[in-house]
This record gives structure tokens, C-alpha cells and sequence, in this order.
């Protein structure tokens, strides 16, 4: 059965088959600092053998197909992924449909069929812990060998380390769960970002003066229950379109009205609309305090005011006064 043909974001011009490209391939999810040295000089050989720079990455994960109950939530949609990918200056990133089929294919047939055959790579740039094909047993050392015989290349490049450890996107998956969206933003391209469609809620924010979006059909990891600072803007135009507002966030349950069930309610700051059924996207940027249960709704109002107040200094590039609630 032949493999179903990559979705193609950038240039239509780089729409397989390809003559020639510069090619890396991986997961790529979050997009962090070592994604970006891998990228830096692809786009640096692809611009000396004049041909375009080319990412192929896949959707869903293939964690998913081959161990689905230990798969990683992921990090960014495929979407995501390419705009922060082609904003580091790459042509095209391929979006490779990733099926039982795909994942059969051995290294030596994933080179033949997808690396050469599809995307004519002539050369390759990869971290040093790349693995292809079947199994996952192809490495760096196989694909320089495999490029070699064709008179193609490969460049290595070294992990990036912060604070003396190694960036991955399971680093930046650990402290985007235990909340800490500063430090991972640190490690990141772009801030954290949770894109959801705006449903309809119990309206508690409202009735506190705090009218909030509640978001459904979020695909990507939830930061740790919390109250956060974050940029927010819709993603479709027309209507009550936000460009990018500051915004108060609350993560997880509502334990002052009863509620056990996690959510996501956002507060845009300043923007007075309807949103349902819009999509929003929020970048989080830094966590201000936990969830807790307040003895009444004033209790809860006085601190949501002191909530936006913080929020809005952060968002607004400013450094969050010290917390008056942990």
C-alpha cells in the first residue's frame, strides 16, 4: 500500500517529489533550543547548495501507534509545530500521516522511499540521538553511511544545554506539567501556548466581575492546576477577533463553587465580546499562584482583582508583584 502523501506547510514549491533538499526529520515537539541548532544549519547548508530547507515531521506521534498507552501528551499541534518551525527560517515543514504502514517501513526503506525518493535529501541534519525506520533502529551512524553511498551528507549536531543539562522536549514537558511555563519558555522557542475552542460555562466569572472563556477541544498538555499570566488572540478573523490581549488563566478545578473537574478559563483582559465558537489561542508566560478553595465569593473577587493585576504587569513585560496568595 503506498504511503499517503505529506501535508505541505510553506512553500508549494517544495511539494514532493523533490529534486534535491536539505532534509531533518523528527518529532520536533515544542520546538525548544535544540530544535532551533538543528534547524540554524540546515538552513545555513541548504542556502550553500542552494536548495530549499525541508523539516518532515509527523502527525499523530508515532509513539501513539506503536505504544499508545505510554505516548507522550503532546506539546504542539502539528499546526504549531510548523509555524514555530518555518519562523526559524526553513521553506517547508511536511506533515507525514504516520500509520502502521509508515512505521513498518525499515531504515534502509524509510532512507530509499521517503528520505531520497520523496524529499531527494542530498544533505541531512540531525541530533545526535536520531533514530528512523522499524523498531527504531536506525541511527546516525546508518544514515551517514546510507547518505554516503549516495553522495549525500550528514551533520551532527551537539545537544543544547541549559543550566548543564541537556534541552528535549521531555525536559520541557516535565516542567510545563509541574507549571513552571517561565522556565520552559527558557528552554523554548516561543512561550507555551494552549489553542481551545470557546464554549459556553457556568458564567461564575461573570457574576464576579471576571468574565471568563472557557475552552474545549484543547489537543496538547495542560500545564499543573494554577493561575497563570498570558497572552491571548483569537484565531480566526472577522467578528470580535482578538489580536493579543493580556490575559488572567485559571487551570483546573474551581474548588470555591465545588467544581473537581479540570478546565481551562480564560480572562481577557480589556476585551469586552462574544467569543463563542471562536478559536483561542493562549501563551502562557509565567504561574502566579495555586488553586485553592475561598471561604466566599468576595474572598474570591478581592483575590481574581489582585489575579489580573499581576497578570497584566507580566504580560505587559514587567515582572509580577510578589504573590498575595499561595
Amino acid at each position: 500500500m503506498p504511503l499517503p502523501p505529506p501535508l505541505v506547510l510553506g512553500s508549494v514549491a517544495c511539494t514532493p517529489p523533490l529534486a534535491a533538499a536539505a532534509v531533518t526529520v523528527g518529532n520536533f515537539d515544542g520546538v525548544h533550543l535544540g530544535h532551533a541548532a538543528i534547524v540554524r544549519r540546515l538552513v545555513a547548508i541548504a542556502a550553500e547548495r542552494g536548495v530549499p530547507a525541508v523539516a518532515l515531521t509527523f502527525d499523530p506521534h508515532p509513539a501513539s501507534i506503536v505504544r499508545p498507552a505510554a505516548a507522550p501528551v503532546p506539546l504542539t499541534t502539528p499546526g504549531r509545530r510548523a509555524e514555530l518551525l518555518l519562523a526559524l527560517g526553513l521553506d517547508a515543514v511536511l506533515v507525514q500521516p504516520a500509520d502502521a504502514a509508515l512505521l513498518s517501513l525499515s531504515a534502509e526503506a524509510f532512507y530509499r522511499e521517503m528520505l531520497r525518493g520523496r524529499l531527494g535529501g542530498i544533505a541531512f541534519v540531525e541530533g545526535g540521538d536520531f533514530r528512523f525506520g522499524a523498531g527504531r533502529v536506525g541511527d546516525v551512524a546508518l544514515l551517514e553511511q546510507l547518505a554516503a553511498a549516495d553522495g549525500a551528507s550528514l551533520e551532527v549536531v551537539p545537544p543544547v544545554n541549559v543550566d548543564g543539562q541537556p534541552v528535549s522536549s521531555s525536559r520541557l514537558r516535565s516542567l510545563i506539567a509541574a507549571g513552571d511555563v517561565a522556565a520552559a519558555a527558557g528552554l523554548a522557542t516561543a512561550p507555551y501556548r494552549l489553542s481551545g475552542r470557546v464554549v459556553s460555562g457556568a458564567r461564575r466569572g461573570a457574576t464576579l466581575g471576571f468574565p471568563t472563556a472557557n475552552l474545549a477541544e484543547v489537543a496538547t498538555l495542560l500545564p499543573a492546576a494554577g493561575v497563570y499570566a498570558a497572552r491571548a488572540r483569537t484565531g480566526e478573523e472577522g467578528g470580535d477577533a482578538v489580536g493579543s490581549l493580556p490575559a488572567a488563566v485559571n487551570v483546573g478545578p474551581a474548588p470555591t463553587f465545588g467544581v473537581e473537574a479540570s478546565g481551562v478559563e480564560v480572562h481577557l483582559i480589556g476585551f469586552e465580546g462574544d467569543l463563542y465558537g471562536r478559536l483561542l489561542h493562549v501563551d502562557f508566560l509565567e504561574r502566579l499562584r495555586d488553586t485553592r478553595r475561598f471561604d466566599s465569593a468576595a474572598d474570591l473577587q478581592a483575590q481574581l482583582a489582585d489575579d489580573v493585576a499581576r497578570a497584566a504587569a507580566v504580560a505587559g513585560g514587567q515582572s509580577a508583584a510578589p504573590a498575595r496568595e499561595t
